[in-house]
């Protein structure tokens, strides 16, 4: 499952704390057993969540090296490129998403961390790259 964001909204101090606590606690998983998928895919999460954008890519690089087939993974890497503003790696990568079956266009429409992706000309471009790949799943799936 993509990680799905509502809005970002200022973080109170409670959730703040309980965020860095979850943090702190997934980096010392991560530095005892950096193939731990499950641990790496919260931390990226939690990265996002309190605008650690930078520490989210490093993070969501390491999990697409480790399963380059995973179309949500690699979505997931689009949308950290993204918050970073390196849209060309984002658009790359939701292409790579969508080739490896990652179908679900409203999500890529409604997701807000790819709010400044869809501003850029470039995502503009692929679009209907992006409405073809999603009628041809749906032709397989079908089938």
């Amino acid at each position: 499952m993509p990680k799905k964001f509502v809005p970002r909204s200022k973080l109170t101090p409670k959730q703040k704390r309980n965020l860095d606590i979850e943090i702190k606690f997934l980096e010392g998983i991560v530095k005892r057993d950096p193939l731990y998928i499950d641990a790496l895919k919260a931390l990226a999460e939690d990265y996002t969540k309190i605008g650690r954008f930078e520490d989210g890519l490093k993070i969501d690089k390491q999990l697409a090296s480790l399963l380059p087939y995973d179309p949500t993974v690699i979505y997931n890497l689009a949308c950290s490129y993204s918050l970073t503003g390196q849209f060309d790696n984002a658009i790359n990568e939701i292409k790579k998403a969508v080739e490896l079956g990652f179908s679900d266009l409203e999500w890529i429409l409604l997701d807000p961390d790819l709010i400044e992706l869809r501003k850029q000309k470039a995502f503009k471009e692929i679009l209907p790259y992006l409405k073809k790949a999603k009628r041809t799943s749906r032709k397989i799936i079908k089938s």
